[in-house]
């Protein structure tokens, strides 16, 4: 049976259950050679529509119950004041039914609401990147490790800049709902200074501002989750690309995992863990930065080939045996193929990341794919030829 079916069946056995329950009801008490009376059971059958399909069909049930309840059955000599009583704790019972249920669409409502805003909310933060910048076309994902939210503490944003093309992508302490202020105000940072700032160094010393005014706010307010006032450790590794016009990769990595390097299998499909060479710098946050901040250089990003970033959430991700996620090997497969498309990696990764796990995530995890793809120049039509005048 499919899945539409089976919800369907599960619809109409709920809805006949009410009727089913008083009509077994009436039947036993009919049928019962012992005169025992059981139409006192019919009080349950509007608690039940209530529960199963709405108010409606409680109060038809409810009054239908109340009326057999008036009614003598099988011959039994039950004084009319147990009738009444009877027939006056079904009304009660849909009363009750019936107001229990009103306050239940009430509740359920304001919480579709608040789902609603919430969402809303969290896509404005963590907005979709665009599909192409320059000759870059990109796709980015998210997994929440929190149930019911569609963000954490992983932010990724990708901007065309006079500058060339900029990126971010990081993790902030913790998970959740309680890391979203700080992954809005790095965001908005972010935003902002990849615009302004004309070095790369220089938008990651906003950066670090921004979280410092952040944290310095927050600490003198309530203290966020699992931090125990002023003393609390926060932190957010980070990593700043940018993407020059002739393929010249600048990053400034701190404290946060390389991006991965994919061909295509035209190329010779293979998957390879980028690294700039020297150390990376301590998590934002953890520690003033330097003074001098040179930008460390990647090899050009050419033609046919992809970045792809992630959060160590990718990496960390374990089976229930206690296996790590084989970040590596699902990119590789994801190379073998003709033509890289970028939507593509990250689903097929993010669905080899949930059978892997086999249950919830435990930490947030984030991808964003940057493929080399310049736009075809369109094929130039052959000149018309002229037409002179006959002499």
């Amino acid at each position: 049976m499919s899945r539409t079916g089976a919800m369907s069946w599960r619809r109409g056995l709920v809805f006949l259950l009410p009727g089913l329950w008083v009509l077994a009801v009436v039947l036993w008490e009919l049928l019962s050679p012992l005169g025992t009376r059981f139409i006192e059971l019919l009080a349950a059958a509007p608690a039940i529509a209530c529960a199963g399909t709405g108010r409606r069909q409680c109060v038809l049930m409810g009054g239908g119950c109340a009326l057999l309840a008036l009614l003598p059955f099988g011959g039994h000599d039950v004084p009319s004041g147990t009738r009444l009583g009877t027939c006056c704790a079904i009304l009660v019972v849909v009363a009750a039914s019936y107001l229990t249920t009103g306050r239940r669409l009430r509740l359920a409502a304001e919480l579709e609401w608040f789902k609603e805003i919430a969402t809303t909310t969290q896509r404005a933060l963590l907005r979709p990147v665009p599909p192409r910048l320059a000759q870059l076309a990109l796709a980015g994902g998210h997994l929440s490790a929190t149930r019911g939210s569609l963000l954490g503490g992983d932010l990724y944003e990708a901007l065309a800049t006079p500058h060339g093309v900029r990126v971010v992508i990081g993790d902030v302490r913790g998970h959740g709902l309680p890391a979203l202020a700080t992954v809005a105000a790095l965001l908005g940072s972010f935003r902002d200074a990849a615009h302004d700032e004309a070095e790369l160094p220089d938008v990651l010393r906003r950066l670090e501002r921004s979280l410092q005014r952040h944290l310095a706010a927050d600490r003198t307010g309530h203290p966020t989750e699992g931090q125990d006032g002023a003393g609390a450790e926060e932190f957010a590794t980070l990593l700043l690309l940018e993407i020059r016009p002739r393929d010249e990769v600048l990053v400034l990595n701190c404290g946060h995992p390389w991006p991965h390097r994919l061909t295509t299998a035209v190329t010779g499909g293979r998957c390879a863990l980028t690294e700039a060479p020297g150390e990376p710098l301590p998590p934002l946050g953890m520690f003033p930065l330097p003074a001098r901040l040179p930008p460390q250089r990647l090899h050009p990003l050419r033609p046919g080939e992809a970045l792809v970033l992630h959060t160590d959430g990718a990496e960390d991700a374990r089976d229930p045996g206690g296996g790590f996620f084989p970040l590596t090997l699902a990119l590789t497969e994801a190379a073998r193929e003709d033509r890289l498309v970028p939507g593509l990696v990250v689903q097929r990764v993010q669905t080899a990341l949930l059978a892997h796990t086999g249950g919830p995530l435990a930490d947030d995890v984030a991808l964003l794919v940057l493929y080399h793809q310049p736009l075809a120049l369109p094929t130039p039509h052959p000149p018309l030829a002229s037409s002179s005048p006959c002499p």
